[in-house]
Parts: structure tokens; C-alpha cells; sequence
């Protein structure tokens, strides 16, 4: 089989055999071994286009510790189909510092417009009916700097909307689809559920690092989104009743302040998944369900290519129809509309 080189070879865009060089990122680096007890490392290669399985089969502890864990780093190496999908095949791993022309390569990003996202983020959060919860949802919106983190941020390292902008997508997504089913459920609160979609993810803003690829900063690996986003909430409540507001202070109710928090506190639903308590009201069972449901449609329409024709078709040439596992969801995937799939034979 022939191969080719390229400096600037989008991951998106890989072939087999495909000899590539340059900067990429690099993400969830580790040290394993093989079944002969050699060491080799594993990890994500990545650039704004998407990421690939990336392996280096020589290796020692030594060259694995000089290796940021998430991070840059010029390589060498030669892709290969595994498991229906494209990875690479690492001869040469050596940390790098990136340039902002570069980082701009690096980094993925929406494809939607931020500040209309955001618009439609601000137009639920001024719709709310509970002279409380406006209030509440107003000392969140005056804070620039939370706000500006808030429209960067990628909701996750690695799982879903990873990719700046991704925070402000997956809460507006979130917001728009409660709109679109709360007619079903007349018993909830609609300012209580959608108040608590905006504010279940914003410790994200604190939790994440973007500005030199996407990692934990030291609040994310000690305290987490969840503690986070909790005590961001009472500061903001505590800041509801300051006197130079004039007439527009008032005092959270307990209840009202009680249950948001909850919704923060059990939003990842299972324990095992992260959750500190089980949801117990239902706001916090409607706001669970559907942050799982956004989150796994978009791993699950990320993983099929469902989301870019070039991806799936470039896919499913690779091995079939089906992906590899995906630990997530914990099954392979199929890949095709089904619709599109011609008859055997």
C-alpha cells in the first residue's frame, strides 16, 4: 500500500497508511504494557477536526514522564484502520509549546453562533415568572467574567461537547428542549427547571482548563463541577439580598435555594456516575434525565459520524457498519441511517 506525508494532516482527514507529522494534542496520556509485559503509551491525538486512538509501542518510563497527560506535542507516525476507526501508530512523541496560529488548529470549537446561543440562553432566564429565581438568575448574568468563561468553556475534557463553546451549547440545547417538553408535565416548575438546567454545569467554568488544551485545573481535580457549581449558588443567593440593590433585593426562599441546589448536587443521577444524592424532586429527575439524554446523543451522533456525512461515510469504509465500543454507553454503535442501507445480496 502507498503512503503519503503531511505537516498538516486534519485528524478528520486521515487515510490508511498515512504518514503523518506536526502538532497535535494530546489527551489522556498513559503508560500500559503489552501482554509481554513491554511498556507502551496510549492516548488521544486530537486537533479542531476531531481525535484518534494514538499508540506508541517502544516506549520507557523515562520519555513517558516528560509527556504532558493533556496537553501539545509534535509527533511522527503512521495511521492505521483498528477496530472501525482511523489510528495512529506513534514513532516519535516530543512535548511542544504551541503558537496561537497553531493552538487555533488545535482546538475545536462550535460550529454555532455564541452570542446567539447565548441570546437564547439569556431570553429563557428573562422569562422566568418567580420574582426569586429572576433575581437570582440576574446576579449569575451581571457576573462578566463567569459569563465570558461560560460561553468558552467545552462542557467536558473528552465525552461530549468537547470543543470550545461546548458548556454554552449543551445548557442552551438543554434549555430549549425543557421549553419544547414542559407542556407535557404541567406539574413542574418551569422556572425551577429551567433555572436549574442554566445553573447545573456552571462550575464547569472552574472545573475545566481550555486556554492550552482541554484538562482539569487544580478546583476541578480537588473540589469539581458539582461542589463548585453548590457553593457558586449560595454566593449568589447571598448576593440576592445586598442592601445597593435597592428595591430589587430580596431573599432566596429556603425551599427555592434548597431544591436548586439538589438539582446541582444529583444532576449525573447515579453515584456511580458522580451524583452526591439521588434526584428526589421532579425538577431534579426531569433535569437529569434530559442532561443524560443531550449528553449521550451527542457521543452517540460524534461516535456514528451521524453529524458530518464526510465523517460516516469515511467510517464505515474503514470496517462496517459498527464502531468500536465506546466505554459511555457501553456497547458498539451502528453507523448508518438505516433508511440509506441497501438490502445483502
Amino acid at each position: 500500500m502507498s503512503t503519503t506525508t503531511s505537516s498538516r494532516a486534519y485528524v478528520k482527514h486521515w487515510t490508511a497508511a498515512e504518514l503523518v507529522q506536526g502538532v497535535y494534542a494530546i489527551q489522556n496520556c498513559q503508560i500500559a504494557q503489552t501482554k509481554a509485559g513491554k511498556p507502551y503509551i496510549k492516548c488521544l491525538i486530537a486537533d479542531k477536526t476531531g481525535r484518534a486512538p494514538g499508540r506508541k509501542w517502544s516506549t520507557t518510563e523515562a520519555e513517558f514522564a516528560r509527556l504532558p497527560t493533556d496537553g501539545f506535542v509534535y509527533l511522527e507516525g503512521q495511521t492505521q484502520p483498528y477496530q472501525g476507526e482511523m489510528q495512529i501508530i506513534l514513532n516519535r512523541l516530543d512535548p511542544h509549546e504551541p503558537t496561537d496560529q497553531e493552538l487555533a488548529e488545535l482546538l475545536p470549537a462550535t460550529e454555532n453562533d455564541i452570542d446567539a446561543m447565548f441570546r437564547d440562553v439569556v431570553g429563557f432566564l428573562d422569562s422566568l415568572d418567580d420574582p426569586a429565581c429572576r433575581t437570582l438568575a440576574d446576579r449569575y448574568l451581571e457576573d462578566g467574567e463567569l459569563m465570558n468563561r461560560f460561553c468558552q468553556a467545552p462542557a467536558a475534557a473528552q465525552l461530549h461537547h468537547a470543543y470550545l463553546g461546548g458548556l454554552l451549547e449543551h445548557t442552551r440545547s438543554l434549555m430549549a428542549a425543557a421549553e419544547a417538553l414542559l407542556p407535557n408535565y404541567p406539574g413542574l416548575n418551569r422556572d425551577v427547571v429551567l433555572l436549574g438546567l442554566f445553573l447545573h454545569d456552571l462550575g464547569k467554568c472552574d472545573e475545566l482548563t481550555w486556554k492550552t488544551g482541554f484538562g482539569y485545573s487544580d478546583d476541578g481535580q480537588l473540589v469539581g463541577h458539582i461542589a463548585r457549581g453548590a457553593i457558586l449558588l449560595q454566593e449568589k443567593a447571598k448576593a440576592c439580598e445586598d442592601p445597593e440593590l435597592g428595591d430589587a433585593a430580596m431573599k432566596v426562599p429556603d425551599a427555592t435555594l434548597r431544591v436548586l441546589t439538589h438539582i446541582i448536587l444529583s444532576h449525573h443521577g447515579q453515584p456511580e456516575f458522580g451524583a452526591l444524592k439521588l434526584p428526589a424532586t421532579p425538577e431534579a429527575i426531569f433535569v437529569s434525565n434530559l442532561d443524560n439524554l443531550d449528553a449521550k446523543m451527542q457521543m452517540a451522533l460524534d461516535a456514528t459520524g451521524r453529524n458530518d456525512a464526510e465523517t460516516q461515510a469515511t467510517s464505515e469504509d474503514l470496517n462496517g457498519h459498527f464502531t468500536e465500543k465506546l466505554w459511555a454507553l457501553g456497547t458498539r454503535l451502528y453507523r448508518p441511517d438505516p433508511t440509506t442501507v441497501p438490502d445483502a445480496g
